[in-house]
């Protein structure tokens, strides 16, 4: 893995990104950077009133991500690989699902000036689901804000995350269908992956990780 020095993993909500993402860290000893999520102070507000509330929220997740992204530049010399749960452009999917006309124009006024102080990827892992898997793994992980989570915000999150992927070129991509994946608990199926990382060429690459059952 010498030319992927920074992996970033990205997927909807409850996808299974951090788990992954420490996984990996773990695995490739390298340094985790992940998502500060519950530390939003509107995101309750948020999700009992997406209309009110989306423009504050948005923007403090956008300041907090350019933040941490910025501080990725700052390496380890004893970690010198960086795993991320997320990437900077995901902020973009969310205001675009989420903001009003008038509050996005001035976000894309705002986005454009933090993107340039952010490092590049090496490598993006995208994590796919179907939407019935996402909510059972939300549900499971009994996040106290997303028991108001509508349904239909989430397939609606989804559909917006495969078409920014599916127009995506900025770095090289690895799409991971992870509907039967066991990456906790099958150490064989997280080395596999490793090995699809390492094979990766550049552009995009669809996967399906080895399940005890292949």
């Amino acid at each position: 893995m010498r030319n992927l020095n920074y992996l970033a993993i990205e997927g909807v909500i409850g996808v299974g990104k951090t788990t992954l993402a420490r996984l990996l860290t773990e695995r490739l000893e390298a340094r985790l950077v992940l998502e500060v999520v519950e530390e939003n102070p509107f995101l309750p507000d948020f999700y009992r009133d997406m209309r009110r509330y989306a423009f504050q929220t948005q923007l403090f997740f956008l300041l907090s991500r350019h933040r941490q992204q910025k501080d990725i530049v700052q390496s380890d010399l004893f970690l010198p690989r960086t795993v991320s749960d997320y990437i900077f452009q995901k902020d973009r999917i969310f205001a675009t699902l989420n903001l009003s006309d008038n509050e996005l124009k001035l976000y894309e006024q705002i986005f454009p000036i933090l993107e340039e102080q952010v490092p590049v990827p090496d490598l993006v892992i995208y994590l796919q689901a179907s939407h019935d898997v996402l909510m059972e793994r939300i549900a499971r992980r009994g996040r106290e804000f997303e028991r108001a989570m509508p349904p239909e915000y989430i397939g609606a999150l989804a559909e917006a995350y495969n078409y920014f992927f599916f127009h995506y070129t900025s770095t090289p991509l690895l799409i991971v269908n992870t509907n039967r994946a066991d990456f906790i608990n099958d150490p064989s199926a997280v080395d596999d992956l490793i090995d699809r990382c390492r094979q990766h060429q550049g552009g995009t690459v669809y996967y399906t990780p080895l399940t005890p059952e292949a």
